[in-house]
C-alpha cells in the first residue's frame, strides 16, 4: 500500500446519477489503499440505502429537501430543515473526521460539504451534466476543486479549480466492457436492442416501444432488453408477447452491465451516467432526453454527442412509434453506420475518470497536509 490510510465523506446523492459516480469514486479509493474508510452521507430514500447496503458502504442519511422549482409552502419547509441538517453534518463531521468531502451533487450535499469548508476541509465537487446543478453552482465557491464530465462544462467554473476527468462509471460496467472487447461485439443472432428509461422507467419511452414494435419487420430477428419501472412492466410484456418479438423485461436491472454487453442498439433517457456508461462501453445510442430535466440538462447532454457522431437524438415531443421503428430498422440494416456511431461514442468514454479524480484528491490531501501552520 504506497498510499496513505485517507478518511472520504461522500456527499449526496438521492438518483442513481448522483450516486453511481460516488460509488465507482469510492471503489477507486479502496484500490488506492484498502484500508480507507468511506462514508456516504445523503437521503433516506429507499433506493440509496439499498444500493449503498448492497455494495457494502456504510450510510448516514440527514434531514434536507431540494428548494428549486417548488411551491412558496414547500419551500419554507424545507427551509426550515436547513439548520438541522447543518447540525447533524457538524456531527457526522466530527465522528467521521474526513480528510477531504467529495459533493456528488443532490441537495443533501450542500449542508455537508458548507460544514466542512467552515471546519478547514477540503471540498471536491463532482459534477455529472454540462449544466451545474444549482447545489453544485453554490457549493463551486467554497471548493478547492471541481471535476468535470463533459468538456462545456468548463464555462461554469473557474478555471483554475475546474479539471475535465469525465463521469465515473461502475466497475462492472469496465468489466462488461472487457467481456465484450473479446468478443468484439454482441454474440447473438438475433439484433438486440437495450431500451432503458431510468431507474424509475420512462412513460412515453415505453408507450412510443409498444407501437414502434408493430411496425417491425422481420420480428423474428430482434430481441429487446427493456427496463421499463414498475407501472409499465405488465403492459410493456404484454406488447412483446402480442407482436411474437423476443423480449426480457424487467422493471429494473440490478446487471446493467449484463445488459449493456448484449446490446447492438441503446434506446435511452440522456442523462449524466447513462450517457457515461454508453461511451465507456462503445455503443451507439438513441438518445431521447426527458423534456423537464433541471436547466434542460439532457438534451443539452444529448446534443454534446451527436456533435461528435456518437449519438442520435429524438426530442421526446416528435416521438412516436412508426418512426422509432424506422430509426431501428435504420440501425440494424446499416451496421456501418451503427458501428460508426460506437466507435465515435466510444472516442468519446473516459473509463478511468473515477481513479483521475482520485489521483487528485490525493494531491490536493498532501497539499493540505504540506501547509505551514500559522
Amino acid at each position: 500500500m504506497d498510499e496513505p490510510k485517507v478518511n472520504i465523506l461522500i456527499a449526496g446523492g438521492g438518483t442513481g446519477g448522483h450516486l453511481f459516480p460516488g460509488i465507482a469514486i469510492a471503489r477507486a479509493f479502496l484500490e488506492k489503499n484498502p484500508e480507507n474508510r468511506i462514508l456516504f452521507v445523503g437521503t433516506d430514500r429507499p433506493f440509496e440505502k439499498n444500493i449503498l447496503a448492497e455494495e457494502g458502504f456504510d450510510h448516514l442519511a440527514i434531514r434536507a429537501s431540494g428548494i428549486k422549482g417548488l411551491g412558496l409552502f414547500r419551500k419554507l419547509k424545507a427551509t426550515f430543515k436547513i439548520p438541522g441538517a447543518l447540525v447533524q453534518s457538524s456531527k457526522i463531521i466530527k465522528d467521521f473526521n474526513p480528510d477531504l468531502i467529495i459533493g456528488v451533487g443532490g441537495y443533501s450535499s450542500g449542508p455537508v460539504a458548507l460544514v466542512g469548508y467552515l471546519k478547514g476541509i477540503t471540498v471536491v465537487l463532482q459534477e455529472q451534466n454540462i449544466i451545474p446543478g444549482v447545489t453544485n453552482r453554490i457549493l463551486s465557491r467554497f471548493a478547492t476543486r471541481i471535476h468535470v464530465s463533459f468538456g462545456e462544462s468548463l464555462d461554469y467554473f473557474k478555471i483554475n479549480k475546474t479539471l475535465l476527468t469525465g463521469n465515473p462509471v461502475r466497475q462492472s460496467i469496465l468489466l462488461a466492457k472487457e467481456r465484450r472487447d473479446l468478443t468484439m461485439e454482441n454474440a447473438s443472432e438475433k439484433f438486440t436492442v437495450m431500451v432503458a428509461g431510468g431507474s424509475q422507467g420512462a412513460h412515453n419511452i415505453n408507450m412510443a416501444l409498444i407501437h414502434a414494435v408493430e411496425h417491425l419487420n422481420e420480428k423474428g430477428t430482434w430481441h429487446f432488453i427493456h427496463q421499463t419501472g414498475v407501472a409499465d412492466e405488465a403492459m410493456v410484456k404484454n406488447a412483446y408477447e402480442r407482436n411474437g418479438i423476443s423480449a426480457q423485461v424487467q422493471a429494473f436491472y440490478n446487471d446493467m452491465d449484463r445488459c449493456y454487453e448484449k446490446a447492438d442498439l441503446i434506446v435511452c433517457r440522456a442523462g449524466a451516467t447513462s450517457i457515461s456508461e454508453i461511451t465507456v462501453m462503445g455503443l451507439a445510442p438513441i438518445l431521447i432526453p426527458f423534456p423537464f430535466a433541471t436547466d434542460d440538462h439532457q438534451v443539452k447532454n444529448a446534443i454534446s454527442l451527436v456533435k461528435k457522431g456518437a449519438a442520435e437524438m429524438i426530442t421526446e415531443d416528435s416521438l412516436n412509434g412508426s418512426m422509432l421503428a424506422q430509426r431501428m430498422e435504420f440501425y440494424r440494416e446499416n451496421k456501418d453506420e451503427r458501428l460508426m456511431m460506437a466507435e465515435n461514442s466510444e472516442v468519446y468514454g473516459k473509463p478511468r475518470a473515477a481513479w483521475n479524480i482520485v489521483d487528485d484528491c490525493y494531491e490536493l490531501i498532501k497539499g493540505q497536509n504540506e501547509r505551514p501552520i500559522g
